[in-house]
């Protein structure tokens, strides 16, 4: 029987929800005659049959296959052959192999994360902080969580072309190598930082790798049968792998040769070990996770960071802390366990797969490459890892909606796991107020005694799915339908009650249509944008129905938490007839203003882009804030979380004058946080906010640059064009980039405004004024980063802490799933 278990393990770039068993499966190719440690199961002969079958192909000589499951070994068996040449030898279960790659888990990254639960260093810290001369050639902004998730932007390997040999040497050639794309652009898999990882644990620890790793991580758990630079009374037992290059069968010797030219100890490979000692680990691992007793070396807590995404908000590639998730490199986990475990292959033919829905571990580790090469067992260690799960009957605890419950970690945008798109039938909150008759209004006239004097605050996107105004539903429908409820008063936001103007000067009017007066709640000064005490005492309830633009700095947002202020003073009700966020509501990106810094773009310390519909952040403000007004929220319709406004079905209105389709929304949040720098964003153009120029900028100057970049999701066109009156720049011709934005759900629009600033500060450092965009990035820490010229990734990274305060505080606050 499972043993059951009450927790939730929050998975970068995926949040698994509670959990009641876990999975882990190791399997172990070698030589040998096959034998079992402890008789397998009726249901694990598919195993038997696909390992014949590999060894009938000869794609190994051999493996050891342990499976795991409920806090025990449920199958141990080795098949074929641990020795081909120079001569013939049985695989037996105690065989030892070369681990390979699976040393970067095994022991570098455990290493590490014991090192950073003392406190010795911080995930985002540079690499240079502590190995000053990793900074050469371009690598000073490089951080550890981005070696430890392969997005440092290095290369594969270090030269291999010249003789050399030597630990220190081997530190030297990955120190001084060039990166090839800019950090925390991009995936991909990197042996050099492995070997950086090393030498960051022997200066951190002031021991070598393999003697740290035994004194604390193998010793600890027992794994007698697991070191580097195994001994030569271990060699009767151990896997060999290949000929070297004077064709020398390696023994006992680390098959990688980079590993092998510094001696045999170094972070990406060189460490040997068992089936049974990789189980012994992943018992231990897996028993720490569930907050049971356990010998593992980590706290559950650092664990779980080291096991759940920790790569870059935009990648693709779902990382842990050493461990693979979800990536190009995940076949070993089958198409059966669900996504949401974790595991490491090694090039000499192990692998590990861990998952975290059945307290099960799957280990496979072979000898592949004895004894001339051989082709990769990635696809095989699927096929082992498909059977495993048949045979324990693993199931997904998800109703059958696993796409839609995968639904991300609090790091990551690509890990949110969502549908890209659907095709959704979403109805505004006027129209779920329609279809209750006006419930809500009829309890809020019973609360006033029966008569309900109501003002509205909405412009040209209050509309029915009828095409009704707002105004007249409640004027006339409203009225009819419920005594005593009267609207009295409209009040308009910035752009009028059209949503045309673009100016400050904005006067008060009168509708035409019902003859109620049209209160401008847009000027020049503080006062004119707040309803007044004398207004808000003639009301009993104020509605309020705008499309927002899901961005901090968009002004209807702070208007809503004036309402609600004015609201706790006089008792007037506040209803929000809630509308979807254009943008969704899973992705928060940008930095979180800082407290002191309000103002009209700012009304409360929020991130650029925080993923909440209006209806949300106004509960979000009340509570937060602690206004404490009286507030209730008429929510949407069939919006999910993950709904960009394409899958709502509903039709695109203009929320304001420049905001003209969702391509120029979508780009909002980042082009939007420089645009009081003295840029042209567009206005006063066809595509305003989809190009940027001035000047005084060289356009393919500028495009080559931002495209040297590698920033995810989007690329730069140079270009030209001529803003028309009253905007920045009428009349002359402005050079810069347009924007192709080509793949929205890993593009990060507040970190594109970074980049703009900074490359605009490089490159045209007498003309850009970078001090004007204060107002609007509102956080003091990225302004003074700017200023000093650090990398834009580095500063993004700075904002990882904020965000996730951010997002623990808003769960309360949520109306549509809560991720």
């Amino acid at each position: 029987m499972m043993r059951q278990k009450n927790i939730e393990v929050t998975m970068h770039k995926l949040k698994i929800l509670p959990i009641s068993h876990w999975f882990c499966l190791v399997i172990l190719c070698v030589g040998g005659s096959a034998h079992a440690q402890q008789t397998p199961a009726t249901g694990f002969r598919s195993i038997d049959r696909i390992m014949a079958h590999a060894l009938d192909a000869h794609q190994v000589p051999g493996a050891v296959i342990v499976i795991g499951h409920d806090g025990k070994i449920v199958f141990h068996k080795a098949y074929g052959e641990r020795s081909l040449e120079p001569m013939r030898a049985p695989m037996t279960e105690n065989t030892v192999f070369d681990m390979a790659s699976m040393t970067k888990v095994l022991a570098t990254s455990t290493a590490a994360m014991e090192l950073y639960q003392q406190g010795r260093f911080r995930l985002n810290d540079p690499v240079a902080k502590y190995l000053p001369e990793f900074a050469a050639n371009g690598k000073g902004d490089i951080t550890i969580r981005q070696l430890m998730t392969h997005y440092s932007g290095l290369p594969p390997d270090v030269d291999l072309t010249q003789t050399w040999s030597g630990k220190q040497k081997g530190f030297d050639l990955a120190f001084s190598v060039a990166p090839d794309r800019p950090p925390g652009t991009a995936f991909r898999y990197s042996d050099i930082n492995f070997i950086v990882m090393g030498a960051l644990i022997e200066k951190l620890s002031g021991m070598t790798l393999d003697a740290y790793t035994a004194k604390n991580i193998f010793a600890p758990l027992g794994m007698d049968h697991t070191r580097f630079l195994p001994p030569d009374s271990w060699r009767g037992n151990i896997a060999p792998t290949q000929y070297d290059e004077r064709h020398h069968m390696l023994l006992g010797v680390v098959h990688d040769p980079t590993a092998r030219r510094m001696g045999g100890v170094a972070g990406h490979a060189g460490l040997f070990s068992t089936a049974n000692d990789v189980a012994i680990y992943a018992q231990n691992l897996l028993d720490r996770l569930q907050g049971m007793p356990s010998k593992f070396p980590v706290n559950r807590l650092t664990l779980e960071k080291m096991t759940t995404p920790q790569q870059p908000a935009t990648g693709v590639a779902l990382r842990g802390l050493g461990w693979d998730i979800e990536s190009p490199f995940s076949g070993n986990r089958g198409e059966l366990f669900p996504v949401g475990g974790f595991g490491h292959t090694g090039f000499t033919g192990t692998d590990i797969w861990i998952d975290p829905w059945s307290d099960s571990y799957v280990i496979f580790l072979s000898n592949r490459v004895h004894p001339n090469g051989g082709a990769s067992t990635v696809a095989l260690e699927g096929k082992i890892a498909n059977a495993a799960a048949e045979a324990l009957h693993i199931q997904v605890p998800d109703t059958g909606k696993k796409i839609s419950r995968l639904t991300g970690y609090n790091e990551s945008l690509a890990g949110m796991r969502r549908w890209p798109s659907r095709n959704g039938k979403v109805e505004n909150g006027i129209d779920v107020l329609e279809e209750e008759n006006f419930a809500t209004l009829a309890a809020l006239a019973n609360k006033h005694g029966g008569k309900l004097r109501v003002g509205l605050l909405t412009n040209q996107t209050g509309f029915d799915r009828e095409g009704r105004r707002t105004i007249d539903v409640l004027a006339k429908e409203a009225s009819a339908r419920v005594p005593g409820v009267t609207l009295t008063t409209i009040f308009s936001p910035e752009h009028g009650i059209h949503g045309a103007l673009d100016t400050t000067d904005i006067s008060s009017s009168t509708d035409s249509a019902t003859g109620l007066p049209v209160v401008s709640l847009y000027g020049a000064t503080d006062a004119q944008r707040r309803p007044t005490a004398a207004q808000m005492q003639k009301l009993d309830a104020v509605v309020i129905d705008l499309q927002d633009a899901g961005v901090r700095f968009y002004t209807y947002e702070t208007l809503t938490g004036y309402f609600l202020q004015a609201a706790a003073h006089s008792g007037t009700d506040i209803v929000v007839l809630d509308r979807p966020d254009p943008l969704n509501g899973s992705f928060v990106q940008g930095p979180v203003s800082d407290p002191g810094l309000e103002s009209y773009s700012d009304f409360m310390p929020l991130p650029v882009r925080h993923g909440m519909t209006l209806g949300e952040l106004a509960r979000y403000f009340n509570g937060e804030d602690r206004i404490g007004a009286p507030l209730t929220v008429v929510p949407v319709k069939g919006w999910q979380r993950g709904d960009w406004y394409d899958s709502t079905a509903l039709l695109w209105i203009n929320p304001s004058p420049n905001l003209r389709n969702l391509e120029e929304a979508t780009l909002y949040p980042g082009v939007g946080m420089i645009e009081t720098s003295n840029i042209s964003v567009g206005r006063g153009t066809d595509t305003p906010f989809q190009w940027i120029g001035a000047p005084w900028i060289d356009a393919t100057q500028l495009a080559a640059a931002l495209n040297h970049r590698f920033i995810p999701g989007i690329r730069f066109v140079p270009t030209q064009f001529t803003p028309m009156a009253p905007y920045p720049y009428k009349g002359q011709v402005c050079q810069g980039v347009q924007f192709v934005i080509t793949n929205r759900n890993v593009f990060d629009a507040p970190e594109l405004g970074l980049e703009l600033a900074s490359m605009l500060q490089k490159l045209y450092p007498s003309q850009f004024h970078l001090d004007a965009i204060h107002s609007l990035v509102a956080n003091r820490a990225t302004m003074n980063a700017l200023d000093k010229n650090e990398d834009p990734q580095s500063i993004a990274e700075a904002w990882r802490e904020g965000i996730a305060q951010f997002k623990q505080r808003r769960k309360a606050y949520l109306l549509y799933g809560k991720p």
